[in-house]
């Protein structure tokens, strides 16, 4: 089984090894990086479970490495802070964070948090997967690519963590406010017209006829569900491109 994942960006040498403490003693792989550029490299390069965010970093703003982080990888963002002021953490989650911790925190705490944000966004190392099929699709969550029919799908960024975040959650209904939660960040769950759009653009892209949709169903009053042509996803590989097309 593999470990969780967590890409950690923080300054301060002392924080670095305390988390580094935290997550090893519970079996997690952490990746420590000390500024925004090191971080961001790290996460396209590894494939985070979730990152930890300080926002006084030494060669950017820890809000414009937060975008570009959300950017660059569907995992999901913790801010870990010393900035305890309302308007920071307002900012911060409305930015697209999963949750914002104050420092001094304790590790207990810390913990709880994180294992929750991991079985929310579905990524627990028993159910994490580099790539999946589903029906004529294959998602390739490492490389951030989407195939059809061996035809590589041009999304963008926030129609690709939709889709993906559906997939880790392939024949589960998710309420609206979950996918919003889960793709925009906490505090966008009232924004149902950005999940309307992102979904008939999603749809059109796939040739998934909102009529008689074959992959994004809609339950009435309630969400969201991202439905199977098979009985189970397997590693792409058969419906999608070559292997080695999806490595490239």
């Amino acid at each position: 089984m593999n470990r969780p994942c967590i890409v950690a960006v923080e300054d301060d040498r002392r924080y670095r090894h305390l988390l580094e403490l935290i997550f090893t003693r519970r079996n997690y792989q952490v990746i420590l990086t000390p500024d925004g550029r090191a971080g961001i490299k790290a996460v396209t390069e590894h494939t985070p479970d979730l990152v930890l965010l300080d926002l006084a970093l030494p060669d950017n703003d820890g809000f414009v490495v937060l975008e570009r982080l959300r950017a660059a990888s569907d995992a999901p963002v913790v801010i870990v802070s010393a900035r305890a002021q309302q308007a920071q953490i307002v900012r911060g989650l409305l930015l697209g964070a999963a949750d914002y911790v104050i420092k001094p925190f304790s590790a207990d705490e810390l913990l709880a948090r994180i294992e929750a944000i991991l079985r929310r966004f579905g990524r627990a190392a028993s159910v994490r997967q580099a790539a999946v099929e589903i029906g004529d699709l294959a998602i390739d969550f490492t490389q951030r690519q989407v195939w059809q029919w061996g035809r590589r799908v041009g999304l963008t960024p926030t129609e690709y963590q939709l889709l993906a975040y559906l997939a880790r959650n392939a024949e589960c209904v998710l309420e609206t406010a979950e996918i919003l939660r889960g793709v925009w960040g906490a505090g966008y769950e009232g924004e149902v017209t950005l999940l309307y759009t992102a979904v008939a653009r999603l749809r059109r892209k796939l040739g998934d006829d909102p009529r008689r949709p074959r992959y994004i169903q809609v339950r009435r009053g309630v969400g969201y569900l991202l439905r199977r042509d098979d009985a189970s996803a397997a590693p792409a590989g058969a419906a999608g491109p070559p292997r080695q097309a999806l490595a490239s």
